[in-house]
């Protein structure tokens, strides 16, 4: 994807770098996720306990700690801003792309390699979750390092290459089971039995070299296991990491409702094939010409068709298992990106002295598609702008930055184009990844603050701290994300209460609202707000948009409760914070 010259390659490198920047920097925690891994960060910041994450100061037993650990430790050196929290991304990202690279370079060549690397960070599903703050980046970090060890072991041609390979993967694998338990092993365990079935080589699972490494692996996730299960509630934390969570994800087991995981992200046949396209955005018709040149030359000599046949073990049984899950999300899939992306490195490689018509058409498709992003980045700019006017710090700027992003990126793909029609498909490449740049760096970097007041949950923090004075504050009914930034933001040790169903529920509601007449409830509230400027420009339109007054869930007065404050973001949540009736009496008629 880039252009012979190693100046081209320099400022690609530098386009690419900076995507990340402002995905990872250039933004505050956005719900439903990153507020929740925020506090277990910054918990474990500080908590002594290291083997199990705490959310709220309770056992949070989805994930093993590594991603916390991490997190924790740069949120203890530079604060608790999301750039803080994220920083460690950019060393994920990093070492996802290298491992990429390494693993193309050495099975197809150096062009493959740098392209491979271009595409596993720019695929949509891979930005996503190098800028995210979760666990999953490091997973696909060390996943891709596995599958880098995992080729050189089984390609090896001694038995020292062989041992260093193999043993590259598994200590990479043990730390990717310590940042999300055994899904690490999920896309090396399919794509070693594929490829030993693939070409015969049974031998290969007599090997000693296979498994010496083996014993890195059990020393590092048995030394967390002991630490675990050596704290409080041990067992029953272990059952949930290494059950519940995991094979939970895949069928209904025993466990409480709380911890059922087939309730929720409900899988359906073919779903991934499906989204596929879109995890794979803007580079889904070149894969799709790389499975077209790939098939066309299924009878090439074995060694030059290593690549392709690697790529197929990650992708195409990594696919079938997901499929047959009982659960669902894009974000399961990312561990098998590399296979795409070596895949079209390959194809890069192969097609650069003999693109027929469909490769070029592919990249001139590709190049439209750019093209309709530029022209979507264009109207989220306008109306996110529109929205915010009155907030902008520099509104010349916000448009300039905007337009002078979108106006490169359409000027490159108009390049790209005919560069492709010319046949230099490198470097038509090479001009559609600056355009991709142009539109993540630009115009994002101007979006995402505004977009930051949608998930401004310090603010609300802020707010209910000062307005608690330092009552008791129960939470009714929270999930992970409220519960976190009640923690993170308002100083208050929280209790909670589930939401009322029936008339036992209200009672005890009622009893905890007359056992202190100073607690405080605070309750998310349905619905999201809209502007007033884009309701007035909706109806101009003649678009209708549906925003919903804040109002108190039906329940309140029954449990004995009234609003004392309603809490709300632009497009983001909203809660009620409720107090006892007879304290809102008595502050009336003070106030009278």
């Amino acid at each position: 994807m880039f252009e012979n010259s190693r100046s081209w390659l320099l400022w690609l490198c530098v386009a690419v770098l900076a995507t990340w920047f402002v995905g990872i920097f250039g933004r505050a925690y956005w719900t439903p996720d990153e507020p929740r891994e925020a506090d277990l960060s910054w918990r474990m910041s500080w908590q002594t306990e290291k083997s199990v994450p705490l959310l709220a100061g309770e056992a949070f037993c989805e994930k093993p700690p590594l991603t916390y650990w991490v997190a924790g430790a740069t949120m203890r050196a530079f604060g608790m801003a999301a750039w803080a929290a994220r920083l460690p991304n950019l060393l994920y990202a990093l070492i996802t792309a290298l491992a990429v690279l390494c693993l193309a370079r050495r099975s197809v060549g150096g062009l493959a390699g740098v392209a491979a690397a271009a595409a596993s960070a720019t695929f949509l599903l891979s930005y996503q979750v190098a800028i995210w703050l979760a666990s999953d980046a490091p997973l696909v970090a060390a996943v891709a390092v596995a599958l880098l060890g995992e080729y050189q072991g089984f390609y090896a041609r001694d038995r020292s290459g062989r041992l260093r390979g193999y043993t590259l993967m598994h200590a990479a694998l043990a730390v990717g089971f310590l940042a999300k338990s055994g899904a690490a092993w999920m896309v090396p365990a399919l794509v070693l039995p594929t490829l030993i079935i693939w070409e015969k080589r049974w031998r290969e699972l007599l090997r000693w070299e296979l498994y010496a490494g083996l014993l890195l692996q059990a020393v590092v996730i048995l030394a967390w296991v002991a630490a675990v299960y050596a704290g409080p509630h041990g067992a029953a934390h272990l059952k949930i990491f290494l059950w519940d969570n995991l094979v939970g994800r895949f069928t209904k087991v025993a466990a409480p409702a709380g911890l059922q995981y087939t309730t929720g992200h409900h899988n359906s046949a073919g779903k991934y094939l499906f989204e596929l396209p879109l995890y794979l955005w803007p580079w889904t018709l070149l894969v799709a010409a790389a499975v077209r040149r790939a098939w066309m030359q299924r009878r090439v000599p074995q060694d030059r068709w290593r690549a392709v046949r690697f790529a197929t073990a990650c992708m195409l049984p990594t696919l079938a298992l997901l499929s047959m899950a009982a659960t669902a999300r894009n974000i399961y899939l990312a561990p098998a990106l590399p296979g795409a992306a070596l895949l079209l490195g390959w194809w890069v490689q192969t097609a650069e002295a003999a693109a027929d018509r469909w490769d070029l058409g592919a990249v001139r498709a590709t190049a439209a598609m750019l093209l309709l992003a530029a022209a979507a980045a264009t109207a989220a700019a306008a109306l996110v702008g529109y929205d915010a006017w009155n907030e902008l710090p520099s509104r010349g700027w916000y448009v300039g930055v905007c337009a002078a992003g979108i106006l490169a990126a359409a000027a490159l793909v108009r390049h790209g184009w005919r560069l492709a029609g010319r046949g230099r498909l490198t470097s038509a490449l090479a001009a559609l990844l600056a355009a991709y740049c142009a539109l993540a760096v630009f115009p994002a970097s101007q979006i995402y603050p505004q977009v930051d007041r949608w998930h401004d949950l310090a603010k609300i923090g802020r707010a209910l701290r000062a307005d608690l004075g330092g009552a008791p504050l129960v939470l009714i009914g929270p999930d992970e994300t409220t519960r976190a930034w009640v923690d993170l933001y308002t100083s208050v040790t929280a209790t909670r209460i589930a939401v009322p169903k029936g008339t036992g529920g209200l009672a005890r509601l009622r009893a905890a609202a007359n056992a202190d007449p100073r607690r405080r409830f605070l309750v998310e509230l349905a619905g999201r707000d809209v502007s007033a400027r884009v309701l007035a420009l909706a109806a101009d339109l003649g678009v209708r948009i549906a925003s919903s007054r804040a109002a108190p869930p039906p329940w309140t007065k029954a449990a004995g409760l009234d609003v004392e404050k309603i809490f709300a973001l632009p497009y983001g949540r909203r809660y009620a914070l409720l107090e006892p009736a007879a304290a809102a009496s008595r502050r009336n008629k003070a106030s009278y």
